[in-house]
């Protein structure tokens, strides 16, 4: 089960002319001038004022500015989820139980949809999403998750831009036809795929919800119907295929984030293709 809890010590806002002091939450600037699309770093505004908690181990000092380490943000939320007498440990960027069961997502939230992610406002769509899905994504914001991208030399300090509230949103959405090739690309990669023990944990279900937005926005809406639904989920295999086949899954919200960057060999790349032939 996963929840997500929104730290409201903090604030985060794309450029210091947004800020609105209230002398209690701590604000911080987005920085993305050292990082890849999707992460940045973010920079406290000013000086601790006396109402604002001021956590002195969690600040680092480079050349940007004083900035929030999401490596000690998040061994600080494990730190305090000792006393309940419960062993937890870090899973990503949550803190789960011992047999990953429960994971907390501990978030930091920009009230204002940013500019790296404006494009997909705007870009040409069929019909999906509804505009004013658009409207009720755009209005809450993103939200910011403790963890850095890997092997990056600032991956301590990034923090990853998380759109999963507006995943939801989207997901529910979803038409009775849509949300079952879901679920069915969800069994065959369980059932089919991961039969493989080479082939485990190479593909997430994360990565096929990103495919059926793709896929939903590129297609006439009146193709996703009950006695349609087997051409449906072909096409969602063969789209997977493709994106294996070339090693390019361009994230939904940011499209030069490839998900599938570094994400394949030649052997098991091999494997995956002939599966989904």
């Amino acid at each position: 089960m996963d929840t997500m809890y929104i730290d409201y010590n903090f604030k985060v806002y794309e450029s210091e002319t947004d800020v609105i002091p209230d002398g209690i939450t701590i604000p911080l600037i987005m920085s993305t001038e050292e990082t890849e699309p999707c992460f940045a770093q973010l920079r406290r505004q000013g000086r601790p004022q006396p109402n604002q908690v001021d956590l002195k181990h969690l600040w680092v000092n480079n050349n940007l500015g004083c900035m929030l380490s999401s490596k000690r943000y998040i061994l600080f939320c494990l730190w305090l989820s000792a006393p309940y007498g419960v062993k937890h440990k870090i899973h990503g960027p949550c803190i789960t139980d011992i047999n990953e069961v429960f994971d907390l997502a501990m978030c930091l939230k920009c009230d204002k949809w940013i500019c790296q992610a404006q494009p997909w406002v705007y870009r040409s769509r069929t019909a999906w999403p509804k505009p004013e899905i658009i409207s009720k994504i755009i209005s809450f914001g993103v939200l910011f998750v403790p963890i850095g991208c890997k092997g990056s030399i600032h991956e301590n300090l990034e923090w990853r831009i998380s759109f999963s509230v507006a995943e939801k949103f989207l997901i529910y959405s979803f038409n009775h036809t849509q949300l079952l090739c879901y679920a069915l690309l969800k069994i065959f990669l369980k059932e089919i795929v991961e039969r493989n023990a080479d082939l485990k944990g190479l593909l997430c279900s994360y990565f096929l919800k990103t495919l059926m937005c793709w896929i939903l926005e590129e297609t006439d809406q009146a193709l996703w119907r009950p006695d349609n639904i087997i051409p449906c989920f072909m096409a969602c295999l063969q789209r997977l295929l493709y994106y294996v086949r070339y090693s390019n899954l361009p994230h939904y919200f940011i499209p030069e984030k490839d998900l599938f960057y570094s994400r394949f060999n030649v052997m098991n790349k091999h494997r995956l293709e002939i599966i989904l032939k």
